[in-house]
């Protein structure tokens, strides 16, 4: 996929132990939007690489703001590094865009796990789970916040906006994680 965006947006180096290394021109709330398909299928992938126990590898970030300052980012914990992995296997990590969907996967098993509000917006079954698309969709476009997460009343209001207007659609994450990738 051509992300349209200057080759050097996303630098990636590996360490010997097989750290990945991110160095990013912009910060994470800078970070565009995805397609609401996209992050359906990263949800997806992410579940199969956890089935078939692809863990994945510690990811290190660095984001840059024009003002020099920085934020950086560990992705340590295995269910992270799994879900990191998929994204990157599928539709990769080294564009903007790439990094973005990976981070909203991230931030929105976050959000799953501290916002009481979605828990009406989701259902964990057995073989997969069904989320909202309003959930999704806020998931999608709502900025990340300075430290890759969303803010959770900015995208409260976004799913409250679309809530009424769109049906839950399925999709297939691993049960289990969605609790303990949030509280890591």
């Amino acid at each position: 996929m051509d992300s349209g965006e200057p080759t050097r947006a996303v630098q990636v180096g590996a360490a010997a132990d097989g750290t990945l290394t991110y160095l990013v021109t912009m910060p994470p709330e800078a970070l565009p939007p995805v397609r609401l398909r996209d992050l359906a299928a990263a949800w997806d992938a992410a579940r199969s690489a956890a089935i078939t126990a692809r863990w994945g590898m510690v990811r290190l970030f660095r984001f840059h703001r024009a003002d020099g300052s920085v934020t950086d980012l560990a992705l340590a914990d295995p269910d992270a590094c799994c879900w990191a992995g998929a994204v990157d296997s599928t539709v990769g990590m080294q564009t903007t865009y790439g990094l973005s969907l990976c981070l909203r996967l991230l931030a929105l098993v976050d959000l799953l796990g501290r916002a009481r509000w979605a828990d009406t917006m989701f259902t964990v079954k057995r073989d997969g789970a069904e989320i909202h698309q309003a959930l999704l969709h806020g998931a999608a476009t709502a900025p990340l916040t300075t430290d890759a997460r969303f803010d959770e009343a900015e995208i409260h209001a976004r799913v409250v906006r679309g809530a009424m207007l769109q049906p839950r659609i399925g999709t297939t994450p691993r049960p289990a994680p969605v609790a303990a990738g949030a509280s890591a």
